[in-house]
């Protein structure tokens, strides 16, 4: 086994030594890794053990709101990740899930528990559907969740910002869809009357609520009452530029969810404005301390 050993180390030495005299700028980034990149073309910054950083200073420079964004995107995703498992939560309420692209990200960053997806748009909920048919753990409900059980026009767009509020000029100048919606009567829930319908799979349930609605998080956390208190954590869309008449602003969103018990671990850009550099949404994490 050492001579088995010994042999791997010497022909990856010569293999590295080879590498660099073709031009390549080889780095270790901790045991057993190494980054390979062409000199002057790659940086390589080591963030912590077992994470690196390789980027092309000069193209980054080029668009760097295009670049921060997918850094952003996966810090929060490692973030959401790590709330999951240091809150052992098995059970992610997922309002607003549009396609099932956040519950198809929490399976990537290897939340395994259940996941309970709630979208009201027909033919939105048909694509989510067929997202989850495979996955045993993850159930999906055709309605959107409110401060009251009942109905609401909902203004349907293409992708993903379809809203129970009308865009503000702000929001109808920077996305076109949101000009011409069409007008779609949705089912609403409370989420305090549907809990016990969608968590009995679920085993003493520590649940995580994540709200993307569009403009409308704050009457689906209303309609948790007291039974927010249930749950471990949030993840919420703040609005900083507000894109939805009517819709709650940062202030107003971090103040309700603080006043039920919940305390900010992070906050991450999710959209902004390229000419003068402004934050539009920001992704909150929260958690309740107290349910370590």
């Amino acid at each position: 086994m050492a001579a088995a050993d010994g042999y791997r180390s010497a022909v990856r030495r010569r293999l590295l030594r080879l590498l660099v005299r073709a031009g390549y700028d080889v780095r270790s980034a901790g045991r057993g890794t190494v980054v390979v990149g062409r000199r002057r073309d790659a940086k390589l910054i080591k963030a912590a053990t077992g994470a690196v950083v390789v980027t092309d200073p000069v193209r980054v420079q080029a668009d760097w709101f295009v670049a921060e964004k997918g850094f952003t995107a996966y810090l929060a995703g490692r973030h959401v990740a790590e709330l999951l498992r240091l809150y052992r939560v098995n059970c992610v309420v997922d309002v607003g899930a549009n396609r099932g692209q956040y519950a198809r990200l929490l399976r990537r960053v290897g939340y395994d528990g259940h996941i309970v997806s709630f979208e009201p748009v027909p033919e939105t909920f048909a694509k989510l559907a067929a997202a989850a048919r495979d996955d045993p753990g993850w159930t999906v409900h055709r309605c959107a969740l409110g401060a009251q059980d009942g109905s609401l026009p909902m203004n349907v767009v293409p992708g993903t910002m379809s809203s129970a509020f009308s865009p503000t000029g702000f929001g109808a100048r920077r996305y076109a869809q949101l000009r011409s919606p069409r007008v779609e009567e949705v089912p609403v829930r409370r989420l305090d009357g549907v809990l016990d319908e969608v968590l009995p799979p679920v085993a003493r349930p520590r649940p995580f609520l994540k709200l993307d609605t569009q403009g409308y998080d704050l009457e689906a956390f209303a309609g948790l009452g007291e039974r927010a208190s249930e749950f471990v954590g949030l993840q919420a869309e703040l609005s900083v530029m507000p894109i939805y008449d009517g819709a709650p602003g940062m202030a107003e969103a971090i103040a309700a969810y603080e006043a039920a018990g919940f305390g900010i671990t992070a906050l991450y850009p999710v959209s902004r404005q390229r000419s003068t550099g402004r934050v539009v949404e920001l992704d909150c994490m929260m958690v309740r301390a107290d349910r370590l």
